[in-house]
């Protein structure tokens, strides 16, 4: 009786998608938070070339966060 009520398939489904965009969110955010950092430390030793990577880096980070915020919002909102 109870293995026909629960959908073991779906729950383990749900559970490796929501570990996956933690991680991913995690890993993200710590880019953007990391290339903001590091671009700041960069900058104040002068050393323009790093700190135009840092930046990029920070820029594409926190692209990647809001992207993926965005998409969860979406997914969330048409199901």
């Amino acid at each position: 009786m109870i293995a026909t009520v629960v959908d073991w398939a779906t729950i383990g489904e749900v559970a490796a998608y929501a570990l996956l965009s933690g991680v991913g969110l995690s890993l993200a955010f710590s880019l953007a938070i990391l290339g903001a950092t590091r671009f700041a430390d960069m900058r104040r030793d002068e050393r323009d070339l790093e700190a135009a990577a840092f930046g990029v880096l920070g820029l594409v980070g926190f692209a990647a966060t809001i992207a993926a915020l965005a998409l969860g919002i979406i997914v969330m909102t048409t199901k």
